[in-house]
């Protein structure tokens, strides 16, 4: 059932942090971080936990609305009241360009202000974080947890969960643009999925988005913290930033350095030091975490010298491994006037924010309408060879031709794919520049760094092409857009894309979970930093591949296991499911 969220939990703000003692302080009140806190303050467990925010809260202020419409996206992305702006290095491969990361700032981090999608991976995904050292974290180990999260809409079966904090659902796909999608996917040759989340990843269908009932985004902070407040007892202190972690002096070489707390500026511009008397879990995710640790002396030992702080413990794997998914618009204008352009102009924007309000106000008597949808209402996941065991190319399809942050679109009638390569050989690394929080850390992805990266996008436009002139879509479609039809040999398809090529926002990897006796690997199998004690990193920033699709669900599943890690309790029992074979690949030259 679903249920009606009790008002926002409180926020203490008058706690003194100096004077308070507690078992447990996660950092960074994010798509991991709220996970985390709620299960360790669920009450009768009797723990003292403290949840920290660098962000303010999400219900106290008029802006507050654009972090729970879903259709408003865009908006909190591009506010740096809810946005880290962390900005990358420039990309030789991309001709010098220097794409943003935007970074959730705000109780729900970047589960607040994402697209989302509700994308878990394919299965073996997970049988391939195993293989690279992070014992079990097989798919069927995994599968409980991806259930306990989630109240999915159809209800329990052998993959999807009934009654867990996250809401998830299908869009509705009024908009007839989504249904050709899917049927053009068919009629190019790859075959339909009825949940890609369950049995069968491959093929097109329906998109699952992070949507309650209510049409209000499913964040963690709503999911976790709001919609729970009852049954959890913990501190939650926003506009807070830590600034490193603190560790017990010991004078016994043999003895692994302990955390002891962290020290923090907070919101009343106070420096003080807060003591974890069991452990301290860093959620801070995939630029924050790996930069939290640096600032904390663990890393890689020359670069901990360069920016003066005192090393407590040699991991040269912070950092690195820095991964992403990038992406490409495929638009074509359309030919009857049934895509969502007519509703860009400020009356259409404001009709649609109006009825999703008063659809908050009065549920029982006004649908939310299209303020309750991401609008990524229809997608695929195919293999870009017969040799790949399973996808590795995803596509989000909208029925409008738009950037995907909303700061451009195209004054006419169309629609367009999102397209890329999932499993992208490119390497990256975040790198402390000194030893103040406050100065934003080297980012650099490498992207399009290797030559297969090229083959696979220009594939992943030629192909989309294809999809796009079949008989469903084919009645609808108009002259192309982007590329545009002159670009078609592989030299026009590069420029093409080394100008236009957009991150997804998905980084991850760069404080990899691995066996302990791995260099590069900073985290061990239940999440504790390998070389001290009493420290876990628990968010995006520990996935040691990149999963099938957007980053959101996983990360939750992640914290989910970690907290039973955490509380020292036996683990879901694993499941035993079936997962779908390859479907043969149509046999078409690209």
């Amino acid at each position: 059932p679903v249920r009606s969220p009790p008002p926002p939990v409180a926020v203490a703000a008058s706690f003194d942090m100096k004077r308070a003692a507690f078992d447990y302080i996660v950092v960074g009140a994010g798509s991991a971080g709220c996970v985390v806190a709620s299960r360790l303050g669920q009450k009768g467990l009797g723990h003292r936990v403290l949840l920290l925010e660098s962000g303010g809260h999400d219900w106290r202020h008029w802006s507050n609305i654009f972090l729970h419409m879903p259709t408003a996206l865009s908006i909190p992305m591009n506010m740096d009241r809810y946005n880290w702006g962390f900005e990358a290095e420039p990309e030789p491969s991309l001709g010098g360009r220097a794409l943003h990361c935007p970074r959730g700032k705000v109780l729900g981090g970047s589960s607040a202000i994402n697209g989302m999608a509700y994308v878990r991976g394919h299965p073996l995904d997970f049988d391939r974080w195993e293989d690279l050292g992070a014992s079990g974290w097989n798919y069927q180990n995994c599968l409980p947890y991806f259930k306990r999260a989630e109240t999915w809409e159809g209800g329990e079966d052998d993959y999807r969960g009934r009654d867990g904090p996250l809401q998830t659902r299908f869009g509705v796909c009024r908009n007839p643009l989504y249904h050709a999608f899917i049927e053009a996917g068919q009629q190019a040759g790859y075959p339909y999925t009825e949940d890609y989340n369950g049995y069968q990843q491959e093929g097109f269908g329906k998109m699952a988005m992070s949507v309650d009932a209510k049409g209000k985004r499913s964040s963690t902070s709503n999911a976790y913290l709001h919609s729970t407040a009852a049954d959890i007892e913990l501190e939650i202190e926003t506009n807070s930033t830590v600034r490193r972690i603190t560790f017990h002096e010991s004078t016994n070489k043999d003895e692994k350095p302990r955390a002891r707390g962290i020290e923090v500026l907070t919101q009343r511009g106070e420096v003080v030091e807060v003591m974890a008397e069991k452990e301290v879990i860093l959620c801070a995710g995939a630029i924050g975490s790996p930069h939290l640790l640096q600032l904390s002396g663990i890393g890689d030992s020359q670069h901990i010298e360069e920016i003066g702080v005192p090393l407590v413990a040699e991991r040269k794997g912070v950092g690195q491994n820095l991964m992403d998914h990038l992406e490409i618009l495929v638009q074509r204008e359309c030919t009857e006037p049934i895509s969502l352009y007519k509703h860009l102009g400020v009356i259409g924007k404001l009709n649609i924010g109006i009825q999703w309000i008063l659809s908050q106000l009065f549920p029982s008597l006004l649908e939310h309408g299209l303020g309750g949808t991401n609008h990524f209402e229809s997608c695929g996941f195919i293999r870009s060879v017969e040799s790949e065991s399973y996808p590795d190319i995803q596509y989000h399809f909208v029925p409008v031709a738009i950037s995907y942050d909303g700061n451009s679109s195209v004054q006419a009638h169309g629609f367009q794919a999102h397209v890329g390569p999932m499993r992208s050989e490119s390497r990256g690394y975040v790198r402390a520049k000194t030893a103040k929080v406050e100065d934003h850390p080297e980012i650099k992805f490498n992207y399009m760094s290797k030559e297969k990266d090229w083959k696979q996008f220009r594939d992943c436009i030629r192909t989309t092409r294809r999809i796009f002139e079949q008989p469903a879509l084919q009645r609808y479609a108009g002259r192309e857009i982007a590329p545009g039809s002159h670009v078609q040999s592989d030299e026009e398809l590069d420029q093409f894309i080394r100008e236009r090529v957009e991150t997804a926002y998905h980084p991850c990897g760069t404080c990899r979970m691995g066996d302990p006796n791995d260099l590069g690997a900073v985290v061990d199998s239940e999440t504790r930093v390998i070389g001290v004690d009493g420290l876990r990193v628990v968010d995006s920033s520990i996935f040691p591949s990149i999963t099938n699709g957007n980053l959101n669900a996983p990360t939750i599943m992640v914290a989910e296991r970690a907290a039973d890690f955490i509380l020292g309790v036996e683990p879901l029992p694993s499941a035993n499911v079936e997962i779908a074979a390859p479907v043969p690949i149509p046999n078409h030259k690209v």
